[in-house]
């Protein structure tokens, strides 16, 4: 009796143990390439600046940045391969609608120590065999925080690199974990 007990208490660990996280797509199977069509700028560059928007700003060329490091994110994961536009089974198209870098921190004479830059987009993954939106995502972000002093500073180039991969990242698993 002794044994069986334990043999059912060892089956229900194992069964409890496989339970739980993968590394495969939670996408249907028929899913199988993507194409990622070029993020488009969408950031009014001309709107004024208030009290609340102080630290609105803008990078030429971030959105290149943005469909770069997305397409190579993809490459990265392994779970959907790239594909031309007119053989992918999917399509994920976006636009950049901010740009935003907010003071996080200060030193005794009101200096800023500490960034946090926020990238901010639209997008939307279409299934064009049935032309149907599979998701659509507004106002969806990327950030990462940096200090401009000390042995953890960073310059804003890099932080603005970090920004652009985290909202990759966070893009891509929003594809693929379907969360």
């Amino acid at each position: 009796m002794l044994k069986r007990y334990c043999s059912l208490i060892a089956v229900f660990m194992l069964f409890v143990a496989g339970c739980g996280y993968t590394t495969h797509s939670l996408l249907p199977s028929n899913y199988k390439t993507i194409y990622v069509d070029s993020f488009g700028n969408k950031i009014k560059v001309t709107a004024e600046q208030s009290n609340i928007r102080m630290y609105r700003g803008y990078r030429p060329g971030l959105e290149g940045d943005i469909t770069k490091a997305t397409i190579d994110r993809f490459l990265f994961d392994g779970n959907l391969r790239i594909a031309p536009e007119n053989t992918a089974n999917l399509i994920l198209k976006g636009e950049l609608i901010d740009f935003r870098k907010e003071p996080l921190r200060y030193d005794a004479n009101d200096n800023i120590e500490e960034y946090r830059l926020v990238l901010t987009v639209n997008m939307e993954l279409i299934d064009p065999a049935t032309d149907k939106v599979v998701w659509k995502e507004n106002s969806f972000s990327g950030e990462t925080t940096y200090t401009t002093g000390g042995s953890l500073a960073k310059d804003e180039s890099t932080a603005v690199v970090d920004g652009v991969n985290d909202l990759a990242r966070r893009i891509v698993e929003r594809t693929i974990e379907a969360w």
